[in-house]
């Protein structure tokens, strides 16, 4: 496949996802799109690999199995039997414009491959694990599910730095938080719980409301502080915001302001996600655009 092909096949899948966030947008630099593209698309299959609920969890972990083997071998420069496939169709038409773009992109910025294993990790532990006891172990699964992303975006922008790692961690794990918030209900219908034993035994939230598809004040206890430590991190990774220059930083203001949008309305909804789940639209951007050029320390 040609590269250039490789690269537009990802950019058509990072534009045809819904997120909190922009992904490889215009606020980007020309340079800089194609590779966050790259990566998006690398982690968004294999996300949806590990979501397969229909496949059973032997074949999703043969299939991450897969994944992780054909980035391995195409960073290598070696082949790969695509003939012995585990993938799906629509996952394997995929597969080669996804592994040469992101192939490219890790030999060319010399991005560490063991970012991306982590993500498949995490992905993985999706299939079997279906809710977490403590603050903890959710906090390590988001160590491995979005924090990788936030620092393959600042390597692919030059930056390596500890101070600019930490903060882009904890904007990530918020972006993390915030979507589990978000879709709750989502999630619950299909088996999964993201807020910790711990936080909903302290506000003595019951397991049966979310049967009945009711948000008591229990939950809403338990969600609200969920939120607050959320918002923390938010204002915590901020820093990565003022500590970047080009245009760079405006991606990461757009990102940044987005996710907290979200938690806001979250909040002022009282986390009644069974009857309206908050998203942004085109009434946003106005907002968002305004406050990434009019960002304010």
């Amino acid at each position: 496949m040609r590269l250039e092909d490789a690269y537009a096949a990802c950019a058509r899948l990072a534009r045809s996802h819904y997120e909190n966030f922009p992904v490889a947008s215009r606020l980007l630099p020309a340079r800089m799109r194609p590779h966050v593209a790259a990566v998006y698309a690398y982690a968004r299959l294999a996300d949806d690999i590990a979501d397969e609920g229909d496949v059973d969890a032997a074949r999703r972990h043969a299939r991450l199995d897969e994944w992780t083997r054909r980035l391995h071998a195409a960073v290598a420069g070696t082949t790969f039997d695509a003939g012995t496939s585990t993938l799906d169709a629509a996952t394997r038409d995929l597969a080669p414009a996804v592994f040469t773009a992101t192939a490219h992109t890790i030999r060319s910025i010399d991005l560490p491959i063991d970012l991306f294993d982590d993500l498949v990790s995490a992905f993985r532990q999706d299939i079997t694990v279906k809710s977490y006891d403590s603050w903890s172990s959710l906090l390590d699964y988001c160590r491995r599910s979005a924090n990788p992303v936030g620092r393959l975006v600042l390597r692919i922008g030059g930056w390596r730095s500890t101070e600019l790692d930490a903060a882009s961690d904890a904007v990530c794990t918020a972006l993390q938080l915030t979507n589990f918030w978000q879709d709750l209900a989502i999630d619950w219908h299909r088996g999964r719980l993201y807020v910790p034993a711990e936080e909903r035994q302290r506000a003595g939230a019951s397991l049966d409301a979310l049967d009945r598809g009711e948000l008591t004040d229990q939950w809403r206890e338990a969600l609200s502080q969920s939120s607050a430590r959320t918002r923390e991190l938010f204002n915590r990774g901020r820093a990565v915001c003022d500590g970047v220059t080009g245009r760079l930083r405006y991606e990461l203001r757009a990102t940044w302001l987005g996710g907290l949008r979200v938690l806001d309305r979250l909040d002022a909804s009282g986390f009644d996600v069974f009857h309206a789940r908050p998203s942004l639209g085109m009434r946003d951007v106005p907002a968002l655009a305004w406050g990434t050029v009019w960002w304010r320390r």
